[in-house]
């Protein structure tokens, strides 16, 4: 019975924690909430309770009905979705051949990927616009995709290489022995197994380019150009105080698709990530 005890108060205390951290970062969410449901006389009032007193739904029926917003919007997805598109067509490749193929340094090269991941953008933004102003890359939504697609092929890359590797070799070598090239057991046998990695990896890329701030803030000068977070931070700062409730609801608008995209294929991609991780 203690053992059985024990469990059930460590199972508690380990809830107990989940909950408070659940609280921790979803604290302002909740906030944000709050603010984005209050009049525009709550908010000069400057009344701090949590639960407005006459909740609204006008804020977000501006936000959504603005032409503005909708622009920022259907960019966000545009960007988001072809450098989702762009970093598979990139990594798919590269983690069959690093999965499947022996070479001098492999072990080497993919530590090497996993490092330019870790590099902030803020370290090249500098160089970036230089480089990308050079070649009239600027202001286009093609130069900010090529650059969410460098971002994230690091990370798409591993994250296939281990949904690869959950694939036996046996399979490949039968398929050889059919008389099918390399190309042939990638495209006939790798990518169908592989799909489930491959949708887990192409759901993570369109998040990650959904929230990036830096390179369309760097690279995108003009407003009909810009993505969902430039926008806001854009709005923002020509905006007063009355307009807060407006902000919040559109900040709210912004991360609410990649949060129940998350929640929704949390299985999925957590799933896709672990695959292989036990396998030589």
């Amino acid at each position: 019975m203690r053992p059985l005890r024990q469990d059930r108060i460590g199972d508690a205390l380990s809830y107990l924690f989940l909950a408070i951290t659940f609280l921790f970062f979803a604290w302002p969410l909740l906030w944000l909430l709050s603010l984005a449901l209050r009049t525009r006389k709550e908010i000069f009032l400057g009344v701090s309770r949590l639960i407005p007193k006459a909740p609204t739904l006008e804020n977000f029926g501006a936000i959504l009905s603005s032409d503005k917003f909708a622009g920022y919007l259907w960019n966000a997805l545009i960007l988001s979705s072809c450098s989702a598109i762009g970093c598979l067509i990139v990594a798919l490749p590269a983690a069959y051949a690093f999965s499947r193929f022996p070479f001098r340094g492999k072990g080497a090269w993919m530590m090497i990927l996993l490092a330019f991941q870790m590099i902030s953008p803020l370290v090249i933004m500098v160089p970036l616009y230089r480089y990308m102003a050079a070649l009239h890359l600027t202001d286009s939504h093609f130069g900010a995709t090529m650059v969410y697609i460098a971002l994230a092929v690091p990370m798409v890359t591993w994250i296939l290489k281990g949904s690869i590797d959950g694939i036996p070799k046996s399979l490949d070598e039968a398929a050889v022995i059919d008389g099918c090239g390399h190309f042939s057991v990638f495209w006939r046998i790798i990518l169908p197994l592989s799909a489930p990695g491959i949708a887990s990896a192409f759901i993570i890329s369109v998040i990650a380019g959904w929230s990036q701030f830096l390179v369309p803030f760097l690279l995108i000068s003009k407003e009909s150009l810009m993505p969902i977070g430039v926008g806001i931070f854009q709005y923002a700062g020509t905006q007063n105080d009355s307009s807060l409730q407006l902000l919040a609801a559109a900040c709210l608008v912004s991360v609410v698709p990649a949060i129940i995209a998350f929640l929704a294929l949390q299985r999925l991609i957590l799933g896709a990530m672990t695959e292989g991780a036990v396998k030589g």
